[in-house]
């Protein structure tokens, strides 16, 4: 049986905003045109895969202070959790496991055994 383990409220809770810090990242980061500086287009079929990029009007202001804004708050999270007291209780063999715990304890548990 897999261990369980106990984690504190205020690292759950990190944990849980960084999830939602991230995925509200990755969102705006597709939203947003390609460079964060205004580029031209452009077309290269001369290596082994076709690429092709159409102008970018670059990145406004309020974007890239909103990109900064939630890639800080990604790393002062990451750091917290990484740093939590909580792993100086977990045993080193255990700790890869309680990460990925971690990582999924706010993911619905499946169905029981019938």
């Amino acid at each position: 049986m897999a261990a369980t383990y106990d984690f504190p409220s205020d690292l759950l809770a990190g944990q849980e905003e960084l999830h939602q810090v991230r995925a509200e990242l990755l969102a705006l980061l597709k939203r947003l045109p390609w460079s964060v500086e205004p580029l031209d287009g452009f077309s290269d079929t001369g290596g082994w895969r076709k690429v092709e990029r159409p102008a970018s009007p670059g990145w406004t202001s309020d974007e890239q202070a909103e990109v900064e804004k939630l890639r800080q708050r990604e790393r002062e999270l990451a750091v917290f959790v990484s740093g939590h007291r909580f792993w100086s209780e977990v045993a080193p063999p255990e700790t890869v496991e309680a990460r990925m715990r971690l990582k999924h304890a706010h993911e619905a548990p499946g169905p029981g055994p019938a």
